[in-house]
């Protein structure tokens, strides 16, 4: 008689999973602090909370965010939404932000640079390391471009091999290795990859947060196809409703935050 609830109970079960509405995400596989395929990362838990709030099941396609991600995979149908997006976007229509961060100076505190901002003339004498996405240096390096600063700018690349744990984290580990004198990263790499050194590190907000007209700071969010309207606004919804739960989750990753000006 067991066996018989425990299977009327299968089938009941089987029969309300058939019908929950998925919330279909496309990530990256090996891209933390923000997603890999284990969902040890924070918008792997953010996706999670949201899944929750509507109801749904979460269910992934796994795309590496290299070139063309955007429209090899929201863009191609193969998913509704996409986590950790900038909320200025113009190819998608994104959610209301749930985070704003920053660009970082990273520096080893033993080191007492004190920097503050990205026209301290010591750039000029530094190891400056920068991440490199795909053939383009990220942000940082076309500000200390204009500033005649090119031959002592050290790349790391933000894309390894498939199989490679991390690739970028190997410009945190160069600060607190020595090999360079700092770095300027995008925050959530730094905060994440910061408190796995031995070596204590600083980490302060680039100012100003635009230098020659190049923006340092963004406000992510959650990006929808154009159109799906319906689906943004109940992202909206789940986003306003647990926002505590954002933070907690922002905060347990290191995520600099910055509040809007």
């Amino acid at each position: 008689m067991c066996f018989r609830c425990l299977s009327n109970l299968w089938v009941v079960g089987s029969a309300i999973a058939a019908n929950q509405p998925v919330l279909r995400v496309c990530a990256d596989p090996n891209n933390l602090p923000f997603s890999n395929q284990e969902g040890q990362g924070f918008e792997n838990k953010l996706a999670e909370m949201l899944a929750g709030q509507l109801g749904a099941r979460l269910e992934y396609t796994w795309w590496a965010e290299r070139k063309s991600f955007l429209k090899s995979s929201l863009e191609a149908g193969r998913c509704d939404v996409v986590m950790g997006v900038p909320a200025s976007l113009a190819s998608v229509a994104t959610t209301k932000p749930y985070y704003r961060s920053t660009y970082v100076f990273v520096s080893r505190s033993d080191r007492n640079l004190h920097v503050t901002s990205l026209s301290d003339p010591r750039f000029a004498e530094w190891r400056v390391g920068v991440h490199v996405v795909g053939d383009d240096y990220a942000p940082p390096a076309a500000v200390l471009a204009r500033r005649g600063i090119t031959s002592n700018v050290v790349g790391f690349s933000l894309f390894g091999p498939y199989n490679e744990i991390n690739p970028a984290r190997k410009l945190i580990d160069a600060v607190a290795q020595g090999q360079i004198d700092i770095a300027i990263v995008w925050g959530p790499f730094a905060g994440y990859f910061a408190k796995q050194e031995s070596a204590t590190l600083d980490i302060v907000p680039v100012m100003p947060a635009t230098f020659l007209t190049i923006p340092f700071t963004y406000e992510i969010a959650a990006g929808v196809r154009k159109g799906d309207g319906e689906l943004r606004t109940r992202l909206d919804n789940a986003i306003a409703s647990d926002s505590a739960e954002i933070q907690r989750i922002l905060n347990e990753y290191g995520v600099p935050q910055v509040r809007e000006e």
